[in-house]
């Protein structure tokens, strides 16, 4: 089914996607195939399979597309991401992250190289046109940034335009050299849709109302917005006195005094950079009144943590949750139909909305 959502190019005229498209049973299980099927999703970082000779089995946005996939690092020491469901009856192939020789099928034996390559099958000699194409293990698009991991099943878009945009400002910090720290990394449980959290964050709008100890880190009249293809870039310049990132000379911000880089990947990866590391948010949706949001920590500058823009990360959350849930909530007014858009802070929101309205007509 096609959902014929609107979202005029002209963010001065246009009109927001209506309550109804957060409500919707139907228009949520549309998102997961036409819009997270088909996008790029953070897995980790190389860390996951650090030798030659590694697994790593996961799940893809586990509980929401919940496909089995497993990493993999060759003798050659290429990275693979490969299908985890064995070509024969659709075991999994590996349970437990280490290292291995090739991957093996625990229920008939079915053999495969840590490239995905069919190796040998008992009992299998009399089985005619065999093996073929379809008994090797699914290899899936993997990017690698830094250190960082992207997969997707069937990426609508190439992820190399954003690559680029993320190189163009942040290219010149060392991303080798950050640091995941697991006791500042958590996951969030937000009572709302998930692009209602989206919605949220690709606003700076809100800033003044609602983050008053990050308003006073910013330069809210000077925060600005860049649009991409399938991403966004927010920009906070710091107030005076602030922690700020040294820019390079012949980078494009030089001179700048810049707090923070707001990076939004589509549909649901941020990418916050601030002078001390980085904020990875992964938004994942549970159901259309439930998502789980996932903060994870990278530290490069542990003594800049505590001021400026990326201090008080988890306060700055449970900030944006209370309105986030506040906006859910509402949207089961039988009196709001829908809302405009601010033409001059709401050009991120109003290009995702515009992308997901596309996804949804496709």
């Amino acid at each position: 089914m096609n959902y014929n959502y609107h979202i005029d190019p002209d963010i001065r005229k246009a009109e927001t996607l209506p309550a109804a498209f957060y409500q919707d049973d139907g228009v949520f299980a549309a998102l997961k195939t036409r819009v997270f099927a088909r996008s790029w999703q953070w897995i980790g970082d190389v860390s996951l399979v650090p030798l030659a000779r590694s697994v790593y089995p996961f799940f893809l946005l586990e509980n929401f597309l919940s496909e089995p996939l497993v990493l993999t690092r060759g003798a050659d020491d290429e990275l693979h991401c490969l299908s985890n469901v064995c070509t024969h009856r659709a075991n999994l192939v590996a349970y437990h992250p280490g290292q291995a020789a090739g991957l093996v099928c625990g229920y008939h034996g079915r053999r495969f190289g840590l490239d995905g390559a069919f190796q040998r099958m008992p009992e299998f000699a009399e089985a005619e046109n065999f093996p073929r194409p379809c008994d090797h293990l699914h290899i899936f698009p993997l990017e690698q940034w830094g250190p960082f991991l992207f997969a997707g099943l069937e990426p609508a878009f190439d992820l190399a335009g954003m690559l680029e945009a993320l190189n163009r400002r942040i290219g010149f910090l060392p991303l080798h050299e950050f640091r995941y720290d697991a006791s500042s990394s958590k996951d969030y449980l937000v009572n709302a849709h998930w692009a209602l959290y989206c919605d949220n964050y690709l606003e700076g709008f809100h800033i003044p109302f609602v983050h008053a100890d990050l308003n006073a880190a910013l330069d809210y009249g000077r925060y600005t917005t860049e649009l991409y293809d399938y991403g966004s870039l927010q920009i906070g310049y710091a107030s005076s006195g602030e922690k700020v990132f040294d820019l390079p000379e012949g980078h494009v911000d030089h001179g700048q005094h810049v707090a923070a880089y707001y990076f939004w990947v589509f549909p649901n990866m941020m990418f916050n950079f601030y002078p001390w590391g980085l904020s990875v948010n992964l938004v994942k949706p549970i159901s259309k009144d439930k998502t789980k949001v996932s903060f994870l920590t990278y530290v490069y500058d542990e003594s800049k943590r505590h001021s400026g823009a990326g201090a008080l990360l988890d306060k700055v959350e449970r900030e944006d949750e209370f309105v986030v849930e506040g906006v859910h909530r509402g949207l089961q007014s039988r009196f709001y139909p829908g809302g405009r858009f601010s033409p001059t802070r709401e050009q991120g929101v109003h290009h995702f909305q515009s992308l997901l309205a596309n996804a949804l007509r496709e």
